[in-house]
């Protein structure tokens, strides 16, 4: 058994600022929380702000008391490296709050297995297939350190997801990491590069193509947050689902966003304070970006919305189409090839951000994915 290296202290807010759940709304969102910038490792493609900002736990749990909250992500740095990060996982679990977390292995390696089993799941981050690449991403001995936790997760029965984020330097390389995914029972969660703090590992047009059609031929998808992959696939939006719909962010410096690579804006947690749940319909969240007036007459704009709005602001170029939409003038086809049914499990990612989730294709006599064809699978191209 480990032992945690967190004491049980309280940082748990007074009973008055608690309102009744009648007293908000019906609506229910899943809420990712960073409550530190802090982090073992420097890899290079990270989203992260640099620094060691931190949420003050107390401030926290009043907030969100003040959300009708169904879910927890923790993410952005290595929440393990905040003093409090037991205590408010503790506190959470006591609500009935479905709680999971994103590490690079260190945060569930210092918790007990008392404390970690109050998870639901655990997501590892793993972007290369083989431990000397991975570890000459990341650190050394980090491909161990993952090994380890994510046996000792299965063996205290806590569901686990590998996450990747695709870039130009393992987009060919991400079939082979879903292997590595389905063989230790996990699903693989794909993110497609953003670029926050550098382009360097930004995909081109092809790259971003080849890299769902290559997980496509491997693997099932269990759903689909990435809007121009989904669009091409002709799977409807869900209604909530994505691009902060149903989702908000609690950054390390205490700001409110709708998307995890969105800036810091006007909102912050004092907002929360003062206007409970009505902040999720505030339009500084940015939610309601505007679409670009070149994508109105076109038949996806319905599904994708014109595609990741982060993505286009963050290239300055928030007013055009996706850049990765093959339906403007010139584009390439994208040639996705559609896999079996969904599964229809509820998964913990599955209406956050620009995501996709996909399960490694073990059973041989599965039959193998087919290319678009038909009215319903294949978009209409204006």
């Amino acid at each position: 058994m480990t032992t945690s290296r967190f004491p049980s202290r309280s940082v748990v807010p007074s009973r008055s600022v608690v309102p009744s759940r009648s007293a908000v709304s019906s609506r229910s969102v899943s809420l990712g929380v960073g409550l530190t910038n802090a982090c073992n490792l420097a890899c290079s493609h990270c989203y992260r702000a640099e620094g060691t900002q931190a949420l003050d736990a107390a401030e926290l749990l009043a907030a969100i008391y003040l959300l009708p909250v169904r879910s927890v992500n923790f993410g952005t740095g290595e929440n393990a490296l905040h003093p409090d990060f037991g205590t408010v996982i503790d506190e959470l679990a006591r609500r009935g709050i479905r709680i999971t977390m994103t590490t690079n292995g260190y945060s569930a390696q210092v918790l007990s297995d008392a404390r970690l089993q109050l998870f639901a799941e655990v997501e590892f981050s793993i972007d290369y297939p083989t431990p000397a690449d991975h570890d000459r991403a990341r650190g050394p001995g980090n491909w161990l350190l993952i090994e380890e936790q994510m046996a000792r997760c299965t063996r205290l029965g806590i569901r686990t997801t590998v996450l990747s984020v695709m870039m130009s330097t393992n987009f060919a390389q991400l079939p082979a990491v879903a292997a590595v995914a389905g063989a230790r029972g996990a699903l693989l969660r794909v993110n497609a590069f953003q670029a926050v703090t550098t382009a360097d590992c930004a995909l081109s047009y092809a790259q971003f193509w080849q890299g769902y059609r290559d997980l496509l031929a491997v693997a099932d998808l269990e759903t689909c947050g990435e809007p121009i992959v989904r669009a091409m696939l002709g799977i409807a939006r869900s209604p909530g689902a994505g691009c902060g719909s149903d989702t908000l962010r609690i950054t390390p410096r205490g700001a409110l966003v709708a998307c995890v690579y969105q800036s810091d804006g006007e909102l912050r947690l004092s907002d929360l304070r003062q206007s409970g749940a009505e902040v999720l319909d505030d339009s500084r969240l940015g939610r309601d970006s505007g679409r670009p007036a070149s994508c109105h007459d076109c038949p996806q704009l319905p599904t994708c919305g014109g595609g990741c709005a982060s993505r286009r602001a963050l290239a300055g170029r928030l007013g055009e189409p996706d850049p990765y939409c093959p339906l403007q003038p010139g584009r390439p086809p994208h040639g996705l090839m559609l896999q079996n049914a969904k599964s229809g499990e509820v998964l913990a990612k599955a209406s956050s951000a620009c995501t996709t989730v996909f399960r490694y294709r073990t059973d041989p006599h599965r039959s193998a994915p087919r290319r678009l064809g038909g009215k319903s699978a294949t978009p209409s191209i204006p």
